[in-house]
């Protein structure tokens, strides 16, 4: 009996999860030293993973680019695995949402006052 595989359960090598989620494979490694992913061996060695890890790589680059830590997004991935929390969890999600909100409206007022300064400028060849 033949045993199919989805696309999610395919097996790819580091180079692939890196260069599909846009990071180098040095940047893999760490979320995988940070307990974020892990692998399965190869016979010979090589670190292989569900192809779906890009996605999830491409979610770690978001939380870290709005200033979340490594300790913080592993406490995120039981809610990002089973779509399940506790008061806690959802307490915490809520507090990174609302931090993260305060920086969208901060760059946005930085944004208004440039816009205003090009402004001025267009005026003023």
């Amino acid at each position: 009996m033949a045993v199919t595989q989805t696309a999610a359960d395919r097996l790819v090598r580091i180079g692939e999860v890196a260069r599909n989620a846009g990071v180098s494979a040095r940047a893999v490694r760490y979320y995988e030293q940070q307990g974020l992913l892990s692998s399965e061996r190869s016979p010979s060695g090589q670190r292989l993973y569900r192809q779906d890890t890009v996605t999830l790589v491409r979610f770690f680059q978001e939380m870290f680019a709005a200033g979340l830590t490594s300790r913080r997004i592993a406490e995120l991935l039981p809610c990002w695995d089973t779509g399940h929390t506790d008061a806690e969890q959802r307490a915490m999600l809520r507090a990174e949402r609302d931090r993260i909100q305060a920086k969208v409206d901060d760059l946005q007022t930085a944004l208004d006052r440039l816009d205003e300064v090009i402004a001025i400028t267009d005026t003023h060849p």
